[in-house]
Order: structure tokens, then sequence, then C-alpha cells
């Protein structure tokens, strides 16, 4: 197996898209009512070409296992934490669950956060999701402490953990 990364452009909009939807399929669908989580899978699927084709400070990279895209992290600077840097995105296809395209794509993302410059990064998860908690822990991460809730649009706010990873100086 072989695991690369690269920085997405327009033409991974499709990609991308699959990913999201595909992850969010997988994982959240007990949080949703199912037609909401139907438009909100169809909102994942096609929302990467507006962010893609955008000219935002925000970089989304992608890695791919044995050339096949499976797994993307979005991340830019934080609006909570000035001079920090926030993951608002971490997804993986379940095709690729389990092969370390996951932690393959931590490590590309956390050297190219550490490479800019920055010293602090932050992200948020469910409370309700242990596989992402984990997950999370073993990349380094530990909880801030900060919890909050989050409305994805239906009016069912649900609560969220913040995880925080500092760089040695």
């Amino acid at each position: 197996m072989t695991f690369t990364t690269s920085p997405a452009s327009a033409a991974d909009a499709d990609a991308v898209g699959e990913i999201h939807a595909e992850s969010w399929r997988a994982a959240n669908a007990p949080f949703f009512a199912p037609r909401f989580f139907a438009d909100a899978l169809r909102h994942r699927r096609t929302k990467w070409h507006d962010v893609l084709a955008s000219e935002d400070k925000n970089t989304v990279l992608l890695a791919f296992l044995d050339g096949r895209p499976l797994a993307f992290s979005y991340f830019g600077p934080s609006a909570a934490h000035p001079g920090s840097v926030e993951i608002y995105g971490f997804y993986g296809h379940p095709d690729g669950w389990g092969s370390g395209i996951a932690s393959a794509l931590m490590t590309a993302t956390l050297d190219r956060i550490r490479a800019d410059g920055f010293g602090h990064v932050h992200l948020w998860t469910l409370r309700d999701t242990p596989q992402s908690r984990r997950f999370y822990t073993k990349s380094g991460f530990t909880e801030s402490g900060t919890v909050r809730t989050h409305d994805y649009g239906d009016g069912n706010p649900l609560p969220q953990v913040e995880y925080e990873l500092r760089f040695p100086a």
C-alpha cells in the first residue's frame, strides 16, 4: 500500500465531495432525521466545487491510497484562537478505514501546519463519536476542556468537544 498526499485543486471537487458524503453517511446517520440527513449528504457532495474554486487562505489536503483519493483535511486560520490553525474538517471514506490513510494524512496535515510556522492547532468533533475521538487522541491531540453545541441546520444542536495540539518549541 502506498499513501500519498497533495493539495486539492478544483479538479478534485467530486472526489472530495464523495469522501465527505460517504464519511458522513457512515459516521453520522444516527444523529439526524432521514430527510435532513439526505439533504446534508447532497450538500456535502456538491459544496466542494465552490470551496476549491475560491481564493481563500484555507487548505485542503487530499490523501490517496494506491492512487485512489480516500481522505481529506480542510484547515486554515482559527477565528477562536488567533495565531493558531483550526482543522475544519478531517474525513476518510469508509473504504479506507483501517488502512492507515487517516494517520498518513494527519501526519502530512500537521507537518504542513508546523512548516507554515504555527505552534498550535485545534479542531472540534462530535462528543458522541468515539472512533474520531480515539483517532485524535492517538494523533497527539488532547481535549481542551471546552464543549460547545453546534446546529447543523436542523434545529437540533449537538455537543462537540474541542481537541488541541501544541507543537514543541
